[in-house]
């Protein structure tokens, strides 16, 4: 690694930059969490929301705290109008954030009875949420196509799991897929796995890290993909990470020296939200590719898939993560990480984000 980088390192300190992209799109729940009748609340980049169906189906999404008092609104309740009625003193609050009636006195409602109210777009499964203070712009949102119109036996269920850490520390974990034979062994990883080809490359914005492990021996999560797999085979992957916090996984096996095409696995979904600066909403689901199992081998494998890929998140990645953040709030000193040749990942896409904060900070 050349100093550039190693010093690079260093002034972050720890690896975290405590900021948020605002102007950008954040998944605020999985469509199928919010219901019609259900208030849904989430806290996004430090800020309290409520999510919820109007009566024509669409989503919203409000500054979960209300003008009055600052009760949230979440613990409320939803009436005619699209409304939310506040559960302390009966205010209702608009889709649009404005208070529609006021149950006291004269009834009169005050300029300031306001809030916020969020753009939302449903796409890939997802509600998406808008919290910048430029205007919303579809075109933004990652590309997750992958997820639209997959047949339902090919995609894990939709997870989501909440990590105590900053998201930077997760996004590394997943852009370093070398922790794979080691935090996964068995899983995702073994022996023969460590020593891979690992090319970067850039993409626009994207950064996008591959690894390639000829002649080794299939991992467990692949195994039952591919009835009478060669005892030997290749196992690849290319990470895609999207700012600010989006990555998708395209991985699998398939026989030695063959095209990748002609083997089979996923295309993992990683999506990442921060809660705060020392905690993330992880959002995650997988769609399988080239499937060569029948539908009953499907049913117990999208089950299978889905526990082994919680487990591997849950029980492995998540307790080192929370692990490392709390060495990081406990420093008494700058840290200075030392960089080896999986880092490089993980070091271009701090660049792109560090230079896209500092662009919409100005």
């Amino acid at each position: 690694m050349d100093g550039s980088i190693g010093q690079r390192q260093k002034v972050k300190q720890g690896m975290l930059t405590g900021k948020f992209l605002r102007n950008a799109w954040y998944v605020a729940a999985w469509s199928e969490e919010v219901v019609p009748g259900k208030l849904v609340a989430r806290t996004i980049l430090g800020e309290p929301v409520v999510l919820y169906r109007k009566a024509d189906g669409t989503a919203a999404a409000l500054e979960d705290r209300c003008p009055h008092r600052f009760a949230p609104l979440s613990i409320g309740k939803l009436v005619p109008g699209d409304r939310i009625q506040c559960a302390y003193h009966g205010l209702e609050i608009g889709a649009d954030g404005m208070c529609a009636h006021n149950p006291h006195g004269a009834k009169n409602i005050p300029t300031r009875a306001r809030i916020a109210a969020y753009p939302i777009i449903e796409k890939h499964l997802a509600v998406w949420i808008w919290m910048g203070d430029k205007p919303a712009v579809p075109a933004k949102i990652p590309d997750f196509s992958v997820l639209d119109g997959a047949p339902a036996l090919h995609v894990m269920p939709l997870d989501l799991i909440s990590v105590k850490a900053n998201y930077e520390l997760v996004v590394d974990n997943l852009l370093d897929v070398s922790h794979t034979s080691y935090l996964h062994e068995g899983i995702l990883g073994n022996k023969d796995t460590v020593e891979s080809e690992t090319p970067v490359e850039l993409d626009g914005d994207d950064v996008i890290v591959s690894r390639y492990s000829p002649n080794a021996t299939p991992p467990g999560m692949f195994t039952p993909f591919w009835p009478g797999h060669p005892p030997r085979i290749d196992k690849f992957s290319r990470t895609r990470w999207m700012a600010p916090c989006y990555l998708t996984l395209f991985t699998g096996i398939c026989a030695p020296g063959a095209a990748k095409e002609t083997g089979t696995g996923y295309h993992g979904i990683h999506m990442l939200t921060p809660e705060d600066e020392g905690n993330t909403h992880y959002f995650f689901t997988a769609v399988r590719w080239n499937v060569m199992t029948d539908d009953e081998t499907n049913k117990r494998e999208r089950d299978r898939v889905a526990k082994l890929r919680r487990f591997a998140f849950e029980e492995q990645d998540g307790p080192v993560i929370e692990k490392q953040q709390l060495v990081l709030d406990k420093a008494r000193r700058p840290l200075d990480p030392v960089i080896l040749s999986t880092d490089v990942g993980p070091v271009r896409y701090k660049r792109v984000l560090e230079r896209l904060l500092a662009e919409e900070q100005g």
